[in-house]
């Protein structure tokens, strides 16, 4: 299973300030979750064959085997706080819940 987060930074967020955390302490934090197969954080550039801008600022892929092992340890008290620092950065991210076809 796949999880595709979409967001924007917050206003007034700084972007460096956002990607020394993403890959600091986010990225190395979700790949150290057992249940999670990768994790990976792209900022967006563009929109293919155009010159407008993406409608999201970054894409984050999380690859899981499973939903509810993946659940239990995003919930766990020690992870809680990186949860709380991306929801300190992002402005409403949609999580897109995703299986291959």
């Amino acid at each position: 299973m796949r999880i595709v987060v979409l967001f924007n930074l917050k206003p007034g967020v700084d972007r460096a300030a956002y990607e020394a955390w993403a890959r600091g302490t986010d990225i190395p934090g979700v790949n150290a979750l057992r249940s999670v197969d990768r994790f990976t954080v792209h900022r967006a550039t563009g929109l293919f064959g155009s010159d407008a801008k993406a409608p999201y600022d970054y894409v984050e892929i999380i690859d899981i085997a499973a939903m509810d092992p993946f659940v239990a340890e995003i919930g766990d008290p020690a992870f809680q706080k990186v949860t709380a620092a991306f929801a300190d950065f992002a402005d409403n991210p949609q999580f897109v819940l995703t299986e291959d076809l």
